[in-house]
């Protein structure tokens, strides 16, 4: 095994746990969530299933939603929808819920943070989306529409769901809508691993012809 393909699995490896654990943070400051932990939260509530296996069965719900719209998985998606829910339970584990505004903010604020850095470093790998950045860029490719109205269409959607079946939405639902493009934006670029001739394609995509893989 080759140094750069076990750098990154490492990379994948830390940033789906890191993505879980800052959703953790986020819940933890209860100032809101991004609109899929509200879809989370809301599942949770009406069933009585644990946040975490929730997040883990509507990941699983979403890669259906692949197959009409000609999606691939790759390695990195698979592990994304096994391992985000559990390192969501860790999170929420260690962290006790918070009351105190300045803290909640403080608490919120880090868990974007690090959710962006958790993102470029688990894209940034190569090895394939998880399923809702998939369903994103897949509806893209198959009718070609622009990636911001995909994106919004799908958030408003799924947060409108999620705050039907009880999730909590509040002001930092919508300070992660507006402020986690812009930090992935300058987190993906940076911690993105370029590609070598003749390195393993585990994205679950096809590499074009006399292209580098």
């Amino acid at each position: 095994m080759s140094l750069l393909l076990v750098r990154r699995i490492v990379q994948l490896l830390v940033g789906l746990f890191l993505y879980g654990f800052s959703i953790g943070m986020m819940i933890r400051a209860g100032i809101g969530v991004s609109p899929w932990d509200v879809l989370g939260q809301g599942v949770s509530v009406q069933s009585g299933i644990p946040f975490g296996l929730t997040t883990n069965l509507i990941g699983l719900a979403v890669l259906l939603l692949w197959i009409p719209i000609r999606q691939k998985p790759g390695v990195g998606t698979v592990l994304n929808v096994l391992l985000v829910g559990p390192s969501a339970e860790v999170g929420l584990a260690v962290i006790p819920q918070q009351t105190v505004l300045w803290v909640q903010i403080l608490l919120f604020t880090g868990g974007l943070v690090l959710l962006a850095v958790a993102t470029g470093l688990y894209i940034g790998a190569r090895m394939g989306p998880g399923p809702r950045d998939g369903l994103m860029t897949g509806m893209h490719k198959r009718w070609g529409w622009p990636i911001w109205a995909v994106r919004t269409g799908i958030e408003v959607s799924v947060l409108a769901i999620g705050w039907a079946l009880g999730g909590t939405v509040g002001v930092g639902t919508v300070a992660f809508a507006l402020f986690v493009g812009p930090l992935v934006n300058l987190t993906l670029p940076r911690l993105r691993i370029p590609e070598k001739p003749g390195e393993p394609r585990l994205d679950g995509q096809t590499a074009p012809s006399g292209a580098v893989p």
